[in-house]
């Protein structure tokens, strides 16, 4: 199987603070890869080198099979931030607004939007299941579904690889697991490739095929599986404090491991 990223010896310091330490991490296509840790651990960090945005001081970054300086289809790459906690509720465009500027790469800054790019917009935004919301705006919209918006606005590029970052900031509680179904399904019937960050350790457990356990090192990585069976104990040692999981499969009724 094509892996769609491949990370290699990575080491990365900020002066004189280590903040990653020999990472090792292959990301399969088609897979969902959960990437936990608790604050200060380096996750920031790792999107921001896998994006570009840093380069790395050591060790190497395969995307789609070549060495990360020398890639450039950067539009195979979809982005989704932390933006529905920060977002101004005040932005003057409507939701399929939002998404058709999603296109804005592919088709040129001044190009006019016909309509096979309208049926793109219509398709991603039915994928995250906001269609009916497409003409409010999108100030008017509750934290989770502006980020169902921001995530229809990166899959309206038809990008092979989505990476989020925490997305279910500013999602309601009791709205986080359909988002995270949401997530499972678009990784299921699209063949997308996900990259998650997320500190909802218990909750992705039933919708990931891999997770990695990053703290400066990499104290897991492997399938969701495998990684439900760590001992506590294991995992108190990766973030550093006493830590409980949790089953959220609801065949199990949420119970505490």
């Amino acid at each position: 199987m094509q892996s769609i990223i491949e990370i290699k010896n990575l080491s990365y310091r900020y002066e004189k603070d280590v903040v990653l330490e020999d990472i090792n991490i292959t990301i399969p296509n088609g897979s969902f890869l959960a990437i936990v840790g608790p604050n200060g651990s380096g996750k920031s960090t790792l999107l921001k080198l896998i994006l570009g945005l840093l380069k790395p001081q050591k060790g190497v970054i395969y995307l789609f099979g070549n060495e990360i300086n020398k890639f450039k289809d950067w539009q195979k790459i979809g982005y989704v931030s932390q933006k529905a906690n920060s977002f101004n509720t005040g932005f003057p465009a409507t939701v399929s607004e939002v998404v058709e500027s999603g296109l804005t790469k592919k088709i040129g800054m001044f190009k006019f939007f016909n309509k096979e790019h309208a049926g793109k917009v219509s398709e991603a935004l039915d994928a995250v299941g906001m269609k009916e919301f497409s003409s409010r705006n999108i100030g008017e919209l509750s934290g989770g579904q502006q980020q169902r918006v921001f995530i229809a606005r990166a899959l309206v590029s038809e990008p092979s690889l989505l990476i989020l970052d925490e997305p279910t900031v500013g999602v309601d509680a009791e709205n986080v697991s359909n988002f995270y179904q949401m997530l499972g399904d678009l990784n299921k019937s699209r063949d997308i490739t996900l990259l998650l960050v997320t500190h909802d350790i218990g909750t992705i457990s039933d919708r990931v095929s891999h997770v990695a356990c990053l703290n400066k090192h990499l104290h897991f990585h492997g399938a969701t599986h495998e990684f439900e069976h760590l001992r506590a104990e294991d995992m108190s040692k990766a973030y550093g404090h006493e830590i409980h999981m949790l089953d959220h499969h609801h065949e199990h009724g949420g119970v505490v491991k």
